[in-house]
């Protein structure tokens, strides 16, 4: 299988990995997950020009917002595959180790803190929201266990 696929595949399977945990905590304790229909919400709005809000609630709908929200989300794992595959290589792939993902998993924590979150009206790493560091150990783990599944995915697809 060429490595393209396999690292967007990788970005997939962390995503998945991702969306069980989120489906743990809100069932088991209930701890929201992300709203991707607030995302959808935001990326909607971009084309007009429109790129921070106070509060993404307060903004009118888009229509397919959820749709464009959740189609952003596994675009973006998949994203994170590709870089992935890019710093470690087809060798990483052939032979996958934990530490790989886990530093992109991390680093790209800069885009939810600096990026997503300021957009949406939360400010810089949650600042505005109620339990700042609620919000920033939710982005934390929540990439952690991301990065743990496209280390199992990466084992899976290297044992096929």
């Amino acid at each position: 299988m060429d490595d393209l696929i396999k690292a967007a595949l990788i970005g997939v399977g962390g995503t998945i990995v991702l969306d069980i945990w989120a489906l743990f905590l809100t069932r088991t304790f209930q701890i929201p997950g992300m709203n991707w229909s607030m995302v959808g919400r935001w990326i909607g709005t971009m084309p007009q020009g429109q790129f921070a809000h106070a509060s993404m609630a307060a903004v009118k709908p888009v229509a397919g917002e959820t749709t464009i929200g959740w189609a952003a989300h596994y675009l973006i794992g998949m994203a994170y595959g590709l870089i992935l595959l890019a710093i470690w290589g087809s060798p990483w792939i052939a032979r996958p180790t934990i530490l790989p993902p886990l530093l992109v998993s991390w680093t790209l924590l800069v885009a939810p803190y600096f990026i997503m979150m300021p957009g949406m009206g939360s400010g810089v790493a949650g600042s505005k929201t109620p339990k700042p560091n609620v919000a920033r150990l939710k982005s934390l783990v929540g990439h952690s266990v991301f990065g743990i599944g496209m280390f199992w995915t990466a084992l899976l697809l290297s044992r096929l």
